[in-house]
C-alpha cells in the first residue's frame, strides 16, 4: 500500500483529519522561516491533545533543515519523534551523526530538477533510512519545501532508488493519481496541496487525498 504523509502540521483540525483519514505519517516543522513552522514546545501541546485510543496511529515525523543539535535535542526531547527528516543541505556525514545520536531513522530531502540531481541519492544509501524527493525550490522561495511546485516525473523513469523514498512537490488531490501512476513512489508527501490557505489545512482536502492515494494503489 502506499504511505501518505501529511506535512506541516500546526493545529487540531488539520492533526485529527489527518489521523482519521489513515495518514501514516504526520509531519511537524521545526524550521522558523516555514509558514507552517512549530516550535518543540507547540507540537508536544498539539499531540498532547491527542486521545489515548490513537495510540498506534501515524508515526511523527520532525522536519529540521540545516539543524544544530540544540534544535534537536529540544524537538526530540519534547515529542516522541519516530524519524527525523533533513531537508537541508546536510552532507552525508551529517547525516550519519544525527542518525547515530539519537537512534532515529533518518529521511534525507533531496531537492531534484534534472535527472542528473538524482546522482546524489546513492552518497546518502549507508546513512539515512528513506529519500524524499522534492522540487528544487525557486531562487527567491527563502525555503526548501512547500512551495506548491512539482518537477518533471518523468525524470524518474529507469531510475532505481537505493532506499526507500517518498515523492513530493506541488502534489495535489488532482494530480496524485497521475503522480503515482508515473512514479510508483513507495509512499507520497503534501503539504500545501491540502490547504486552504497558506498553513492552515483544510481537513476534507486531507480526507480527499489520502483517498485518492488508496484508490490508485491500494
Amino acid at each position: 500500500m502506499t504511505g501518505v504523509k501529511i506535512c506541516g502540521l500546526t493545529e487540531e483540525d488539520g492533526l485529527v483529519a489527518a489521523v482519521n483519514a489513515g495518514a501514516d505519517w504526520i509531519g511537524l516543522v521545526f524550521f522558523e522561516r516555514s509558514p507552517r513552522a512549530i516550535t518543540p514546545d507547540e507540537a508536544a501541546l498539539l499531540l498532547d491533545g491527542l486521545p489515548p485510543s490513537w495510540e498506534g496511529g501515524p508515526e511523527r515525523v520532525g522536519l529540521f533543515v540545516d539543524p544544530d543539535d540544540a534544535l534537536l535535542d529540544a524537538a526530540v526531547g519534547s515529542v516522541r519523534l519516530d524519524m527525523i527528516q533533513l531537508h537541508g543541505s546536510e552532507t552525508p556525514d551529517r547525516v550519519d551523526e544525527i542518525r547515530d545520536r539519537f537512534a532515529l531513522p533518518v529521511m534525507k530531502a533531496l531537492p531534484i530538477a534534472t535527472r542528473e540531481d538524482l546522482a546524489a541519492a546513492d552518497a546518502y544509501a549507508d546513512v539515512a533510512d528513506w529519500l524524499l524527493l522534492d522540487a528544487r525550490a525557486p531562487a527567491d522561495a527563502g525555503r526548501p519545501g512547500g512551495n506548491a511546485v512539482a518537477f518533471d516525473w518523468s525524470i524518474l523513469d529507469g531510475w532505481e532508488a537505493p532506499l526507500p523514498w517518498m515523492l513530493a512537490g506541488g502534489l495535489t488531490v488532482d494530480n496524485v493519481r497521475e503522480a503515482l501512476l508515473r512514479t510508483r513512489a513507495y509512499a507520497v508527501d503534501v503539504s500545501s496541496g491540502v490547504e486552504r490557505e497558506r498553513g492552515i489545512k483544510d481537513p476534507e482536502l486531507i480526507e480527499q487525498f489520502v483517498r485518492a492515494v488508496r484508490e490508485v494503489l491500494p
